[in-house]
């Protein structure tokens, strides 16, 4: 698979490349200008940082994550937007992204990741506990 596909952190200079994968993540329901404005903002936070998972030139996944520390969770990682072109789907991209997550929080000092995942997603769901989470609660949100 290394072979096949390569992996790597993304630099802020090159962020915007992963908007186009992020507008299909969300299905359309946002415009890539407020996607913009939004990683912008992120960026400018300094705790957001996105891997690439590409073929030769081709970006065909993503995995966007913070670094936090939270009382109750320690320093972790938390995966944010993560997605994979549905023609690379099933190809284990998505455990190729998650190792290297694990191994960067573990350079990192962290113990462990915490993830958001929709309740609708239950792909997402299963993908998550093949990966070893687990349920803790609900993820909840409320717009002004």
């Amino acid at each position: 698979m290394e072979a096949q596909f390569q992996i790597e952190l993304i630099s802020y200079d090159k962020m915007e490349t992963i908007l186009p994968l992020v507008v299909l993540l969300n299905e359309g329901r946002f415009e890539y200008q407020i996607l913009k404005e939004r990683l912008d903002d992120m960026l400018s936070m300094g705790n957001y940082q996105c891997i690439g998972v590409y073929r030769e030139t081709e970006l065909i996944g993503i995995c966007g994550f913070w670094a936090l520390n939270k009382l109750y969770a320690g320093k972790h990682l938390e995966p944010d937007n993560v997605y994979v072109k549905p023609e690379y789907r099933s190809k284990g991209i998505g455990n190729l992204m998650m190792q290297w997550l694990f191994d960067y929080a573990k350079q990192m000092g962290c113990v462990g990741l915490e993830v958001n995942c929709y309740a609708k997603n239950i792909k997402g769901k299963k993908f998550w506990e093949s990966q070893g989470f687990n349920a803790l609660g609900y993820h909840m949100i409320k717009k002004f």
